[in-house]
């Protein structure tokens, strides 16, 4: 081959390789359908939904359902799909785990859960209190939504999942006590939440816990008694700390082999 044209050829690859991948990856993104979902009192809640790979309308499936974390606060429908999204685009988990995966935004004035509930769980990590505080703003649509989209849509409802990382954590537990013969499995990561409330879905809802060690903005203390309280009602719940980890444990957490398996092969317990 002439080495001019080989020489070419070089710099071709390297000036177009990374549009490629851009391309690519925009494009991965976009399978995520931007929707907005107005609440029966008012609010609109953003949110990302992916349909099953060939998907077929006769066709029941799961349905997940993902809250994310303070970072990704916001309005503008997209950073909601930062951590966690690439996981469910990538195409053997697209064909070994077809579902609707649903990616909602916390505005940036909210919280999956009401603030006061927050400071409470800061204040005393062993908070055993048996009634709920309300519901945010935020976690009222996103039932609402959930009412919506397990109507419209054909879903299994014995396979309903709820994964989240950080605020989503405390969305989750939260969420699970609001509805707790809905979810087959649920994935709280480096969050925490009302041991007081366990025994409400423990029955129900098959865990797997993660946290990091070292966390500092979310103490993995609260994981610890929330998986504790769980058992102590005898759920069906795994626990994964890593050691050493600050607050990202759902980088580990995602790369988990059997993570995505586990969640699929649950189902609602009656």
């Amino acid at each position: 081959m002439d080495r001019t044209f080989y020489h070419l050829l070089i710099i071709l690859f390297i000036v177009l390789f990374p549009v490629t991948v851009g391309v690519a990856s925009e494009r991965s993104s976009d399978d995520f359908l931007k929707k907005e979902f107005e609440g029966k009192n008012g609010g609109i809640l953003p949110y990302r939904i992916l349909y099953p790979e060939n998907y077929n309308p006769d066709q029941q499936y799961p349905l997940l359902l993902f809250l994310h974390g303070a970072g990704e606060k916001g309005n503008d429908n997209k950073k909601q799909l930062i951590h966690g999204s690439s996981m469910f685009l990538e195409p053997e988990n697209r064909n070994n785990f077809p579902a609707f995966v649903v990616f909602p935004q916390c505005p940036e004035d909210g919280w999956w859960i009401d603030l006061s509930q927050r400071q409470a769980l800061d204040d005393d990590p062993d908070l055993q209190e048996s009634v709920q505080f309300p519901a945010s703003n935020p976690m009222k649509l996103v039932l609402e939504l959930l009412d919506q989209l397990t109507s419209d849509l054909n879903v299994d409802n014995n396979r309903l999942y709820v994964m989240c990382l950080s605020m989503g954590g405390y969305g989750t537990f939260d969420l699970l006590s609001r509805r707790p013969e809905w979810f087959a499995a649920a994935v709280p990561i480096c969050g925490g939440g009302n041991t007081g409330l366990a025994e409400r879905y423990a029955p129900h809802t098959s865990l797997w816990v993660f946290h990091g060690e070292e966390d500092n903005v979310v103490p993995a203390e609260l994981s610890r008694n929330m998986v504790k309280a769980i058992e102590e009602a005898g759920g069906d719940i795994k626990y994964t700390e890593y050691k050493g980890v600050g607050h990202n444990s759902w980088d580990p957490a995602f790369a988990e082999e059997d993570l995505l398996p586990w969640i699929f092969d649950q189902k609602r317990k009656k």
